[in-house]
């Protein structure tokens, strides 16, 4: 009997790995005294029970959210455990009171808005001092090319932080782990290190899908806008291109999944070079311990078994 195709996929979080099966999600990190902990939960994605959410477009929406949800809570889980191992001093500088608490609210609600100047506001100002505001594919190209940009730039610069770029290694790991499965190799850091850290279903390359289907997307909607209504404003236009994001993530969803079972197809390996040409800086070469705990964080996942690994410690859910 041919072997079910079962996709599986993860995320880089602080000093570990998640990794997603059909089932489970299992996230192992590595402790500053070499023990590995590993969390795991049962998940049964909603796009697979209930008949609403398995549609095309709304699946890939539904998913995007559940992933955000799942990334969120694995980084607090591995940053609360990577706080475990802080030296006295620096756990002093991390207990927070009051007014650190506020502080970070502050600097949430700073970053959120910094994005949305960057990403949202100032590619279309930018475009409107060009005056390319009745020019509709014109200015979303313009628009769409400089939040391109700017995503790239940020990528890169916070790739230059030292604690980013391990982070970065393990995303490396995880991708190389999820080669090796899909190619049947055994999942040992020697045979799964000969794995390429590019992989076409990266949520690096899913972002830049969603910038380049906006672009079409939001041309689109602003030509059948300007007909009927006249040339928007531009905050009008940032508001109803915001209430369009739930459909262009689901759209970005299934060219993604498309592009994961066409690799080979000309058109699909054009679509996914920008994406997968930014996983050279978003991934970096791991070494043999990361492989181990991306391996391990798969095995966990998908109900293998773990007894050849006896530093390991299952933990509750926090």
């Amino acid at each position: 009997m041919a072997k079910k195709e079962i996709q599986v996929g993860g995320q880089a979080v602080i000093e570990g790995v998640m990794m997603r099966g059909p089932e489970a999600i299992a996230t192992a990190i590595r402790r500053a005294n070499g023990d590995i902990e590993i969390q795991k939960k049962a998940f049964l994605t909603k796009t697979k029970n209930h008949p609403i959410y398995k549609l095309p477009i709304i699946r890939g929406f539904v998913s995007l959210i559940e992933m955000m949800i799942i990334g969120i809570g694995t980084l607090n889980f591995s940053a609360k455990r990577f706080e475990l191992d802080l030296d006295d001093s620096h756990k002093e500088e991390t207990k927070k009171g009051f007014k650190d608490k506020v502080f970070e609210m502050l600097t949430i609600l700073f970053s959120l808005g910094l994005a949305f100047a960057l990403f949202g506001y100032l590619p279309y100002q930018i475009a409107g001092w060009v005056q390319l505001d009745k020019q509709n594919f014109l200015f979303n190209l313009f628009a769409g090319s400089i939040r391109i940009v700017f995503f790239v730039l940020y990528v890169y610069i916070i790739s230059k932080f030292k604690d980013i770029k391990r982070v970065f290694e393990y995303h490396g790991a995880e991708h190389k782990t999820v080669h090796a499965y899909e190619k049947e190799v055994e999942l040992i850091p020697e045979k799964v290190k000969v794995f390429t850290t590019i992989h076409p279903r990266c949520g690096t390359s899913f972002m830049f899908f969603v910038l380049l289907v906006s672009i079409l997307v939001f041309s689109v909607i602003d030509t059948i806008v300007s007909y009927y209504f006249g040339t928007p404003i531009l905050f009008v236009r940032l508001g109803y291109h915001l209430l369009l994001l739930p459909l262009i993530s689901g759209i970005s969803y299934e060219i993604l999944k498309l592009s994961g079972k066409n690799i080979n197809h000309p058109l699909v390996k054009l679509l996914t070079v920008p994406g997968m040409s930014l996983q050279k800086i978003t991934t970096q070469e791991p070494d043999d311990q990361q492989l181990e705990i991306s391996i391990i964080a798969l095995k966990a996942a998908m109900e293998m078994d773990l007894s050849e690994y006896p530093n390991i410690r299952f933990i509750e859910n926090e």
